[in-house]
């Protein structure tokens, strides 16, 4: 394999990580141009927790054959969390002139497409872009982006649907979100409108920094029959560790967006599978590299979705996991 030398430490646990193998790099058959094709993870990329989007990653390219034509994978950069690194990272991404960029998350398509509306990028986990602006539509990007979005806002009165059959006694939930996104409204407006035909009282947490979402919960718990609900963005991704430890701490029943949080103690997930994400953005990618435009490429809604069951946090939790959960889960952990 060949790889730009990456010389900040920011780089080296994503190097070593699965962005490496997006694509397997093959050698070059004689005449043929090495393609290039560079990765932006957002905050977490390659840390603990992001084992999802590193299976995905790995996942992706062996679904359509990438690694059998010549690809180069010449940088991935790691935002880290912060924005002002993660948009340095993305001009100094653009500027090696990648045939394609794969972009997991509204933190990195953002940063991206400020630097450039030319150089293609295929997104996946993006929970709303048309109303970020990052495509004109779903059904017509009309720019140098398409993809894949998170979930339909549909999925987020599912959450509250599943987390009153594991907790039948939940009258209020609280439910956590990122403000100043679109997608954090329509995340919460979803659940919202479910709520009283569940007999369930709804209230919003901002999810803006470790100590709000502390005090909120704090609070929140002081009455009895909670729950929480935890929506999908980047900070949420960012704060999950001390959501979970607060929901452990006030004994709350909870549900997250994404499977690899029961596997850090979190109760249950639904969510769309992100190796199938990427296994569909691979494709994109490799239509992207035969000349096909990404303006042309409809903005796909997720197919398949996965329920993860946290049987310990569970228990810790005093409750009985209903037969009917535990037959339609993906994932039980023990």
């Amino acid at each position: 394999m060949q790889f730009d030398q990456l010389k900040r430490r920011d780089f080296i646990t994503l190097l070593g990580g699965a962005a490496a193998a997006w694509p397997r790099v093959a050698r070059a058959q004689q005449g043929e141009r090495m393609r290039r094709i560079g990765v932006l993870m957002g905050p977490g990329g390659g840390r603990r927790g992001s084992a999802g989007p590193r299976r995905g990653v790995r996942a992706g390219p062996a679904a359509i054959g990438l690694e059998r034509r010549p690809q180069r994978a010449d940088r991935q950069a790691l935002g880290g969390g912060r924005c002002r690194r993660t948009r340095r990272y993305a001009a100094e991404l653009i500027a090696l002139a990648p045939d394609v960029i794969l972009a997991p998350g509204s933190f990195t398509i953002g940063p991206l497409l400020q630097v450039s509306r030319s150089v293609p990028i295929v997104f996946v986990h993006v929970p709303d872009p048309v109303g970020a602006g990052f495509v004109d539509s779903l059904a017509r990007p009309g720019g140098n982006a398409t993809g894949f979005i998170l979930f339909e806002y549909a999925t987020s009165a599912k959450w509250l649907e599943l987390l009153k059959q594991i907790a039948p006694g939940l009258t209020r939930v609280a439910v956590i979100r990122d403000p100043a996104l679109t997608s954090g409204t329509g995340q919460f407006a979803a659940i919202q409108a479910l709520a009283p035909s569940l007999g369930v009282e709804v209230t919003p947490v901002n999810v803006r920094d470790a100590g709000e979402i502390e005090r909120a919960i704090t609070a929140f718990a002081r009455s009895p029959n909670g729950g929480l609900i935890l929506t999908g963005s980047a900070l949420s991704q960012v704060h999950r560790q001390t959501i979970v430890a607060l929901a452990a701490r006030h004994k709350l029943p909870a549900i997250y967006y994404e499977r690899f949080v029961v596997a850090e103690g979190g109760l249950m997930s639904y969510g769309p599978s992100l190796v199938d994400q990427f296994q569909r953005a691979a494709g994109y990618a490799d239509r992207i590299l035969k000349g096909e435009k990404p303006a042309d490429l409809p903005v796909q809604t997720p197919t398949k979705y996965e329920l993860a069951i946290n049987l310990k946090t569970a228990k810790a939790l005093g409750l009985e996991v209903p037969p009917t959960l535990l037959v339609r889960a993906d994932e039980v952990i023990e």
